[in-house]
């Protein structure tokens, strides 16, 4: 089992995270090592892997690297970052550090060389098209190439031998020292592919374990995360999806995109992607939900998607920021402390997602598959062997009452409450869905499930220590049971009308599954219902009672 399976990701962009200098003032500051004081936060949020932003020698905002073997001066230096990295690992959390490879700042050293001797200068041939046949727009009398047309970022020439030697010996003294357990490639998709190509065999040989993980916002993810090049790529098509279908109350946008990834036959399958709801260069979740009651529900699907989960910090808590004109990223990547930590709804809402995931196999390994799809419901299931997952979601402002079959089955357990449990009859169960809320259901053939206790503060290694569900639980289908989805006969709607079923259908468009029906009155009209409404219980004067009774004939 790959430990990124099992994990849970915490991303801090160091620079903004520790309040540094916005240009580097040369001073040395310990900044950094307040993450050491978040461990215990970490810890509650069940999370085992970091993924730090830029942390290497750079003049403004980390990606514009000086250089690659130390780290920069405001966060601190090799010896306090060598010390965090033992920190951490001391408390069961991994460590990926971002890779700035396609380009270097104009104070990289080697470009420096270049700036004073011209011609002269052994380097000239490390940089991307660099030539004498004009001016850069900084002024220089050479010309050179920068990342997608920001001169400040000088593009490297990847397939100079001596570009190559001196980045992985860089990589090398990152993992023998330091320890680092992967890398995230920055815009990893207009790297040189034979570049990455050789980064991994290196990384790999060094250590089978190590992850690397690219930065795809377009295209095919699988040009990149595949065997031969990258172990994964960043989910930017899921990112979109999350926020969107939240926002327009319309999770077949969420769940189109989940099925066409990683539905069985899916074109990414075979990816373990790094799933995100923000991150250091898009606004935070909290400024582009727009019912914040919802933010929950965004941080579910990222949870028990497949892939692994990452939480950018402070947005467990709802922290907002926004881009604009004049600051450009930096309110995405504000200062935080631990004094700052809001132990709210949200924020614990997240700690039990983490002990909830990081439990069950199904949700770090288990397959896909949609099974009730509506504007303001969805319904998806993930197995692996034999243990199977309904994640159950509801953005109405109301309790939503929902069927659909499983897997077999007599029982599903709602581990995320830890209380509710529902009856499967005929391979059919109806469920009540909270507003706004998440249901993670657990199919058990009648013993009940363990599952988790997330209330208190425990290790990443206790995150799946058992907690039987308790023996008060809520049997939440004492109502008189439905007949299984396309039982034949006759029905008697709530209301009192009278019809008869006459098959199932599919919509040609959604394939959500159809009860066709014909009313028993009036001018006989036929009618199409989905299979999840008409076989659903609705209140009437306090009393839950079946939309369509099935009437003996």
């Amino acid at each position: 089992m790959y430990w990124v399976n099992e994990s849970v990701f915490y991303h801090i962009y160091p620079l903004g995270f520790c309040g540094a200098p916005r240009v580097n003032d040369g001073k040395l500051e310990y900044r950094l090592d307040k993450v050491i004081d978040f461990i215990p936060h970490l810890k509650e949020m069940h999370v085992n892997a970091v993924y730090f932003g830029p942390v290497f020698m750079s003049t403004t905002h980390g990606y514009d690297t000086n250089d690659y073997y130390h780290i920069d001066n405001r966060l601190g230096d090799n010896e306090s970052f060598e010390r965090i990295c033992n920190a951490l690992h001391e408390n069961g959390i991994k460590v990926v550090l971002d890779g700035v490879f396609n380009h270097v700042g104009r104070g990289f050293w080697a470009f420096e060389d270049v700036r004073k001797n011209l011609h002269g200068s052994p380097y000239c041939s490390w940089f991307q098209n660099l030539n004498f046949g004009g001016n850069s727009p900084w002024g220089d009398p050479f010309w050179y190439e920068g990342w997608e047309g920001n001169y400040d970022l000088v593009k490297l020439n990847l397939r100079h031998p001596d570009v190559k030697k001196h980045i992985f010996d860089a990589v090398a003294m990152w993992m023998d020292k330091f320890k680092i357990d992967g890398l995230r490639l920055d815009v990893a998709y207009c790297m040189d592919q034979d570049f990455l190509r050789e980064l991994k065999h290196f990384c790999k040989n060094k250590d089978s374990q190590f992850w690397l993980m690219g930065e795809i916002i377009h295209g095919d993810y699988a040009r990149l995360a595949n065997p031969d090049i990258l172990d994964s790529c960043t989910n930017y098509e899921c990112y979109k999806g999350i926020y969107s279908s939240h926002n327009d109350k319309n999770y077949f946008e969420i769940a189109h995109s989940l099925n066409r990834q990683f539905a069985n036959g899916g074109i990414y399958h075979n990816i373990y992607t790094y799933n995100f709801v923000d991150n250091h260069d898009v606004n935070r979740l909290a400024s582009t939900i727009r019912d914040e009651k919802n933010l929950k529900n965004a941080f579910s699907v990222c949870y028990f998607m497949p892939g692994v989960p990452s939480v950018y910090y402070g947005s467990e808590w709802g922290i907002k920021g926004q881009k604009n004109r004049t600051e450009y990223d930096y309110p995405l990547r504000p200062c935080v402390n631990v004094s700052d930590i809001e132990d709210n709804e949200l924020y614990r809402h997240v700690c039990r997602l983490g002990a909830v995931r990081r439990k069950y196999k199904a949700l770090k390994y288990g397959s896909f598959m949609n099974t009730v799809i509506r504007n303001e419901q969805l319904v998806f299931k993930r197995k692996f062997e034999d243990e199977t997952v309904y994640i159950a979601l509801n953005i109405s402002d109301n309790d939503f009452d929902i069927g659909f079959n499983t897997d077999g089955g007599t029982k599903l357990f709602d581990v995320f409450d830890g209380k509710t449990v529902y009856d499967v009859n005929g391979n059919y169960v109806n469920i009540k869905i909270p507003a706004h809320g998440t249901r993670v259901l657990v199919l058990t053939n009648g013993g009940a499930p363990e599952y988790p206790d997330s209330s208190e503060k425990s290790s990443p290694e206790s995150a799946s220590a058992p907690a039987k569900i308790p023996a008060e639980t809520v049997q939440a289908d004492e109502r008189k049971p439905l007949p299984a989805v396309g039982t034949p006969g006759k029905y008697r709607h709530f209301k009192g009308g009278e019809y008869e079923f006459i098959c199932l259908a599919k919509d040609s468009e959604t394939s959500e599954e159809l009860v066709i029906y014909k009313a028993l009155y009036g001018d006989g009209g036929i009618w199409a219902r989905p299979s999840a409404i008409f076989y659903q219980y609705v209140n009437v004067d306090g009393k839950d009672v079946p939309r369509f009774e099935k009437i003996d004939d």
